[in-house]
């Protein structure tokens, strides 16, 4: 499968921290956040990748080169000049030809299921989506109950919030997107491309997922992510360690006593903490010693559906 990252940008708001480099290639616990995201595309069954360029694309060539090292095909496309988020997918026409392509930012962290986006991909665009209990950083997607978009609201205030599901800046396009894209001066997919293809009635579908995503948009922000990595809350890509999740809570008793409950018919051990078996795998799920907080481990996909019950349950309580 073929993939786009969008490689390009300089992250003036790091440039406090970063000595220069381009944002994708600011180190996340010592290796690159781009190496992680390439890692997350192969582990996901993308093999064929086309990175855009901009600022100081040589770094990002030299490091990756034609990505044999990674065990991926990778190719480049430069911008001389700025040509916006759309366009620079556009400027990848020739290598994305008559396929449906995975569009991923490589200013952010994610542990998303992306083949799972893939395959739920029918025709014109899915976003993929997450849900953020503080979104006026980020560009807000609408849909209705079965995913449909119906609106988009780029970066409100409080009194506009109408959701908490935000665009991650991961999208899957049919390859008929591409002629919707001009030509000859700077195209956004959130500003530009989106709220056009809604107007014209084109299908777009958000789709929300399980797993983490960090925007690195600020010191603060990727700070945060490398801490997230070390306490287990992303899953590096390509890591062996087994899948561990921290979820904070007010009460790590009674939300245990809720995760219990509603999981007993379904076999579970409750012999050292909460332990589930199931056609997705082993989850283990148990209360944190030193903090409110519950974690999780296991295999990946069990791990992630327990995740899921425990945070909704957790909202409830």
């Amino acid at each position: 499968m073929k993939a786009v990252i969008l490689s390009g940008g300089e992250g003036t708001r790091l440039r406090a921290i970063s000595g220069g480099l381009p944002k994708p290639m600011m180190p996340l616990l010592g290796t690159p956040l781009l190496e992680h995201t390439v890692a997350l595309l192969r582990e996901n069954g993308f093999d064929q990748l086309c990175l855009t360029l901009h600022y100081q694309p040589q770094i990002i060539r030299e490091h990756f080169r034609d990505g044999a090292n990674f065990g991926v095909s990778i190719i480049y496309r430069e911008e001389r000049s700025p040509l916006g988020t759309a366009g620079a997918v556009l400027n990848c026409r020739d290598f994305i030809g008559n396929e449906t392509v995975l569009v991923i930012s490589g200013d952010s962290a994610c542990d998303f299921e992306l083949s799972a986006l893939m395959a739920g991909h029918k025709r014109g665009v899915t976003i993929a989506l997450a849900a953020q209990a503080e979104p006026l950083p980020y560009g807000l997607v609408i849909t209705d109950r079965e995913g449909n978009i119906t609106g988009f609201l780029e970066k409100p205030t409080w009194e506009r919030v109408v959701t908490d599901q935000v665009s991650t800046g991961i999208y899957v396009l049919s390859p008929d997107i591409l002629d919707y894209i001009p030509t000859g001066h700077p195209y956004d997919f959130a500003k530009d491309l989106f709220p056009r293809l809604l107007s014209l009635g084109v299908p777009m579908r958000g789709q929300v997922m399980d797993g983490y995503w960090c925007d690195i948009g600020t010191p603060h922000a990727y700070y945060q992510c490398n801490l997230d990595a070390l306490n287990g809350l992303y899953h590096l890509p390509g890591a062996q360690e087994t899948p561990r999740r921290v979820i904070p809570c007010r009460n790590r008793a009674r939300l245990m006593r809720a995760v219990s409950e509603a999981m007993a018919e379904f076999g579970a051990d409750f012999s050292d903490g909460l332990t589930i078996a199931s056609p997705s795998g082993k989850a283990h799920l148990a209360p944190l010693a030193d903090q409110s907080a519950i974690f999780l481990e296991g295999d990946r996909a069990a791990v992630r559906k327990l995740e899921a019950l425990a945070k909704t349950l957790n909202e409830s309580l």
